[in-house]
């Protein structure tokens, strides 16, 4: 049997952005549902996080998730866990978006307690948020269960929550050795030890997703393989500038794109003109110019164009000697980021 995984899906994000609305339906319009058309699957396992807000949805961003994904799911079998953006509470996962928001879809059940769920042969034991109120449950389920699979929204230690940054809180995952696959969302980027795998969500939505792979994935019952159906749409792109010849730059592709110049170099100031100006005429969403971005050459800090922000800076952390808590920095600049990736 073959069942597609998606995770974090964030329905509302970025206060309901119809662009980013737009973008998320090309994946669903051209990736999602031809998939499991042409695969023939007809059950769907979302690992949580299906809206983005744990207090409130606007109506657009309703509308838009009823008849882009779950009116067009009513034809299929679907699972949905309840994630930690799901839930009104943060000490218990009664109050929760799926179960009040899609009551009215008679093929959807929500799970907001850890349950076993069978799918022909194979057991998989579900577990949604942890927190105070189902905690004990949750964890004496975790080890009574004969399940061999397990699907959940898991905040672990030791994965990375975004690229370049390790959670170093969360549970011990030495708790779910017993099993032989875990997949989890919760975190956006794909990261996994062998056994536990973070699948990551389906699209990029801050720029610290920038060139990370993103997508769904489908789980095969019978072999407890998973496949990774990949997104090949990007939002976000990172351009560097260094006296790029504006005449031979190809800015076609940057059309309603959310883009960042970053300018190492720039000699003429007019020919840097033109090359903005061609962007702009090429219908880009956002523009950003950085500039004056410089690590003291005494330093000896090399910028790896492939990084992001946030490893670039935990990295310069790791790197830099003072007699601070560097964990705490890097926490400190992590939620900083968020908030700043948040602001519209």
């Amino acid at each position: 049997m073959k069942i597609a995984i998606i995770t974090d899906t964030h329905y509302g994000a970025r206060k309901g952005s119809k662009h980013l609305h737009d973008y998320f339906e090309k994946f669903y319009d051209d990736v999602f549902f031809p998939t499991l058309e042409a695969e023939g699957i007809d059950t769907v396992i979302h690992m949580g996080d299906a809206f983005d807000s744990r207090k409130s949805i606007d109506y657009q961003s309703l509308e838009w998730s009823k008849r882009v994904v779950f009116d067009r799911l009513q034809k299929y079998d679907v699972h949905m866990i309840v994630g930690n953006h799901d839930t009104y509470y943060k000490n218990t996962n009664e109050v929760n978006s799926p179960g009040l928001l899609l009551s009215d879809y008679t093929n959807i059940s929500v799970y907001d307690e850890p349950t076993e769920v069978n799918f022909e042969e194979l057991k998989v034991l579900f577990i949604p948020w942890i927190n105070a109120k189902n905690y004990e449950n949750s964890i004496k389920l975790i080890k009574d269960t004969s399940s061999i699979c397990a699907m959940g929204h898991l905040e672990l230690n030791g994965f990375r929550a975004h690229r370049g940054h390790v959670m170093e809180d969360g549970m011990d995952s030495k708790l779910f050795e017993k099993f032989e696959k875990v997949f989890s969302g919760h975190y956006h980027t794909r990261s996994d030890n062998g056994k536990i795998f973070y699948l990551g969500n389906p699209y990029e939505m801050y720029w610290n997703d920038v060139n990370d792979i993103r997508g769904f994935h489908i789980f095969d019952t019978d072999t407890l393989t998973h496949t990774a159906i990949n997104n090949p749409y990007k939002l976000f792109y990172n351009i560097y500038y260094e006296d790029t010849n504006h005449k031979l730059f190809n800015s076609t592709e940057y059309g309603n794109k959310i883009v960042k110049v970053i300018v190492r170099k720039k000699s003429k100031p007019k020919d840097f003109e033109k090359f903005i100006d061609k962007l702009y005429t090429a219908g880009v969403y956002d523009l950003k110019i950085i500039e004056n971005f410089e690590i003291q050459e005494s330093e000896n800090f090399d910028i790896d164009e492939e990084e992001n922000t946030l490893s670039i800076l935990n990295r310069y952390i790791d790197e830099s000697e003072f007699d601070l808590d560097k964990n705490i920095i890097k926490g400190i600049f992590q939620d900083l980021y968020s908030q700043a990736c948040e602001v519209e």
